[in-house]
């Protein structure tokens, strides 16, 4: 069912250091709304700073949809007070507007009134906005405002070195990089745990819906909303970010080059769909950046990437190839809306211990078969993950498992890294973790999905996001500054805005 971790435990209890270092990041979108709960109409306030080159507040698709992004920090705490401080610092900014709390977007009417994210007169900036508009001409604009949470993880340098036997550092880069990769195909294999314990978003505004042939069963629970009973994260599923070229794609993660060969292949080969859109209209505006496949390799929407930090005007899969994986990029984790900053120290957790346990794993190479099977259990899990006595199929023979079966299963193994865990920092807190979460696999009316669904039927969405966002704004008003001096803020502002005309004035 899943690999035998007996001895990489045995490993692991000798070595329970190796973990000490490890290192995560988080990007949180949120949309911009007013007080009777509509998108916001106006520009990206201008006290934030330049949104193309503040470190920590930005713009995503468009000028309403925010993105926090936290430094790279060893401090599962002082990363959360971080991304903490930039909600309320946004929040006492904000002049008679809020935050949505939900991935699924808020009231938008009409589409018109989204306006694609601005980032100044450089080639850069221009290029952004441009790729922005194929994304809209593509799948949509609406689709687009779908927001969520990236999970940045990294193992320290001790832990590979000891796990791979590495001795010299002439191919230190190469054998991380296939340890990443192997990490990368058992959350592929595994990952849609996530988005079954975690996935909030079981249901959809109506207007999402814009293939009507969707054979789901949809319920009209409310007239803002369309949801599926057993649903847990629709953002994830067929409805929401998808490649539609994915065989096209051919996306393989059992090697390094064949990944980056896949990658630049897919951003220099045209797509016939998008060659009928047409680069420029009639009037010279940019419809789209080129007709290819992948615009840029930034329209790759998968549940996890391997990263590599990229310097200015270099694209990600140089970066892959001349320094190797450094980090993975976790996607597939919804906002949480019980949460007011979207995330909680025991997601946190919880994705430590199933990275972990990923990269201790046996990961044979993925063929395109298998990787269709894994692909089949995110929708599967997405659309009905809840359903009573639902099945996943696993290995190269596509066998069928109950889902409750192979979740507390893994949860045995993550149960002892945990301990492993806990034992250096004498605190409970990864092993309290698993108690509280593996309840969710024998009842999955405890999950994320299922408690928000009861509250949607009863109230709808936008009265639902609505609550919150007041709730968790007036919150946030209320609370100080733990970790960021306000003089900070007003520093990276500016630096911000320095930068962005260096860059104007540079030809960038």
């Amino acid at each position: 069912m899943i690999p035998d971790l007996s001895q990489a435990l045995s490993w692991l209890n000798a070595h329970p250091y190796v973990f000490k270092g490890i290192s995560r990041g988080i990007e949180r979108e949120t949309l911009r709304i007013k007080p009777d709960g509509y998108l916001a109409t106006t520009d990206h306030p201008k006290n934030f700073g330049s949104p193309l080159t503040h470190n920590w507040i930005t713009t995503d698709f468009a000028e309403a949809l925010l993105e926090f992004i936290t430094p790279v920090d060893q401090d599962i705490n002082h990363l959360l007070q971080f991304l903490r401080d930039i909600h309320r610092y946004v929040s006492s900014q904000l002049e008679n507007e809020m935050m949505w709390p939900i991935s699924m977007p808020c009231r938008i009417c009409p589409n018109s009134s989204i306006k694609l994210a601005q980032y100044g007169s450089s080639h850069l900036g221009q290029m952004k906005t441009q790729y922005r508009q194929g994304l809209k001409n593509r799948y949509g604009a609406l689709i687009q405002m779908i927001s969520g949470i990236h999970y940045n993880f990294s193992l320290p340098l001790s832990f590979w070195r000891l796990w791979k036997n590495i001795n010299t550092t002439n191919n230190e880069k190469e054998i991380i990089s296939i340890g990443y990769l192997s990490l990368i195909r058992n959350y592929y294999r595994l990952g849609w745990i996530i988005p079954y314990l975690f996935g909030s978003s079981p249901a959809i505004p109506p207007s999402l819906i814009q293939d009507k042939h969707l054979k789901l069963p949809f319920e009209y629970n409310h007239p803002d909303m369309l949801s599926l009973p057993y649903a847990t994260s629709l953002r994830i599923s067929e409805i929401g970010y998808t490649n539609r070229n994915n065989k096209q794609l051919a996306i393989t993660f059992n090697n390094l080059k064949d990944y980056i060969f896949n990658i630049k292949t897919a951003t220099q080969t045209p797509s016939e769909e998008f060659s009928a859109i047409g680069i420029k209209d009639q009037q010279g505006n940019w419809l789209q950046l080129n007709t290819n496949i992948l615009q840029i390799e930034d329209e790759l929407y998968i549940p996890i990437r391997p990263k590599c930090l990229t310097n200015l005007n270099e694209v990600s899969s140089d970066a892959l190839k001349y320094r190797g994986i450094e980090y993975v990029e976790v996607r597939s984790l919804d906002i949480n809306p019980f949460s007011p900053i979207g995330i909680t120290d025991e997601q946190i957790r919880f994705l430590d211990l199933f990275l972990i346990w990923c990269s201790l794993a046996d990961s044979p190479e993925l063929n395109n078969t298998e990787l269709d099977y894994a692909r089949k259990n995110w929708n599967l899990v997405s659309t009905e993950g809840r359903k009573m006595g639902q099945k996943v199929h696993m290995g190269h023979n596509n066998k069928p498992y109950f889902l409750s079966q192979v979740g507390n299963r893994l949860l045995q193994d993550l149960i002892l890294i945990a301990k492993i865990l806990d034992n250096s920092s004498k605190k409970p807190l990864y092993q309290k973790t698993c108690q509280n979460l593996q309840k969710s696999f024998d009842n999955p009316g405890l999950t994320y999905s299922s408690r928000l669904l009861h509250i949607l039927k009863k109230q709808g969405l936008e009265k639902t996001g609505l609550d919150l966002a007041k709730k968790y704004h007036y919150q946030f008003l209320k609370e100080k500054l733990e970790v960021i001096d306000i003089h900070k803020f007003d520093e990276e502002a500016k630096q911000s805005r320095v930068s962005q005309r260096k860059l104007e004035n540079y030809g960038i």
